[in-house]
């Protein structure tokens, strides 16, 4: 199975430390966030990833380069004007594949998941990794019943780690779109299959965050 690391977005929350580094090149402890995932992939048993670029994408591209660093085999897709998660996924298809599923993972979220849980599932079009609501989302995404079938809820919170089928986001027209307007019209319709992790995770989606992470980071709460 590929991967998709999201690396696009202009991180504007992170104010100033974003101004001239990529949100995906920011560090928790001696490890870029982006870095963390594909030691995690490598180590899953996936080597062909995928990573989508658009703000600073080139300080990405000229750190990780082709991926034989991290074990793993990298191309790139660069986005001339930024496409959002849907649409930036559904412009790597030509990369991904259009016909096997891909684990999507967001670069901005710390996480212990073991991606090895889910290379071998072949969903009907998504399986997604669900948390706890976090303080910063308590009216969540989604609920879980007792099928493991995602539905429309407030229960739980989508992780950003997910296996994609490529049917999911071709369901959709346009260039520009955020994968919740593929993803909850699929839960409506009962065709999403999903698990809750309760081991560690985090968005870092703001300095605090980021700060917070880190100390948990210190502190042995995330490996």
């Amino acid at each position: 199975m590929k991967a998709l690391l999201l690396a696009a977005g202009r991180g504007e929350r992170m104010g100033a430390l974003t101004h001239n580094c990529p949100k995906p090149l920011l560090s928790i402890g001696k490890e870029r966030l982006i870095e963390r995932h594909l030691r995690r992939l490598k180590a899953a048993g996936v080597d062909e990833v995928v990573v989508n670029l658009y703000y600073l994408g080139s300080q990405i591209k000229a750190h990780l380069g082709d991926g034989r660093s991290y074990g793993v085999r990298i191309v790139y897709s660069e986005e001339s004007s930024l496409l959002d998660t849907g649409g930036g996924a559904r412009a790597a298809l030509s990369l991904l594949g259009n016909d096997a599923p891909f684990l999507m993972i967001s670069s901005d979220v710390v996480t212990d998941f073991d991606f090895r849980a889910l290379t071998q599932l072949t969903p009907d079009l998504a399986h997604l990794v669900l948390v706890q609501n976090p303080a910063h989302h308590p009216s969540g995404d989604f609920s879980l019943n007792a099928k493991g079938a995602v539905l429309p809820g407030s229960a739980l919170t989508y992780s950003g780690i997910g296996v994609i089928a490529p049917a999911l986001i071709q369901s959709s027209t346009k260039a520009c779109f955020a994968m919740r307007e593929v993803l909850f019209p699929a839960a409506e319709q009962g065709r999403l299959t999903g698990c809750v992790h309760d081991g560690y995770w985090s968005d870092v989606g703001t300095p605090d965050r980021l700060q917070n992470t880190q100390a948990d980071f210190e502190a042995g709460l995330c490996r």
